[in-house]
């Protein structure tokens, strides 16, 4: 029975170890370049994925991904050189925390901006409504209510 609870407490605690799909033919020699390249892949989506680092898929396409920040590394590449060879790449959708540019700061404003305009738009337009049930007399009829209200207050006297 112990041996039954230290299997399945070994299983439970493997379970929550990160896993990663990085083969082992793909881990470099130098620590130093695997670790850098492990940081890279983790900042990088995986197109198949998409909610997924490389690092995390097992996807083809995240392996090629893979092999090609290792390769660029290798070749002596700085990390800042790596990212802007697979942006320029794959584009910005590649990367899973996009940076700041007026392009961005657009695309998220750009759902307030409408929902702003589309309040004023129905503010404005219930705002200069005619309000239910009235309706516009004209100067005859305006001035026959007015002699009516002067005869009737003649008459109160």
């Amino acid at each position: 029975m112990r041996s039954f609870f230290f299997g399945f407490f070994l299983i439970l605690a493997s379970s929550m170890l990160p896993s990663y799909a990085v083969t082992p033919e793909e881990i470099l020699d130098d620590p130093a370049l695997e670790e850098r390249a492990r940081d890279l892949s983790a900042g990088l989506r995986c197109l198949v994925c998409q909610n997924q680092s490389i690092d995390d898929s097992d996807a083809a396409l995240a392996k090629d991904l893979r092999v090609l920040v290792r390769e660029r590394l290798v070749a002596g590449d700085s990390d800042e050189e790596v990212l802007a060879f697979v942006v320029d790449r794959y584009g910005e959708f590649v990367l899973l925390r996009p940076t700041f540019s007026t392009q961005n700061a657009i695309l998220w404003a750009t759902p307030i901006i409408v929902l702003l305009l589309g309040g004023a738009f129905a503010f404005t337009y219930a705002r200069n409504r005619p309000i239910a049930g009235t309706s516009q007399i004209s100067e005859d009829e305006a001035k026959r209510i007015a002699k009516i209200l002067d005869d009737g207050e003649d008459a109160d006297r």
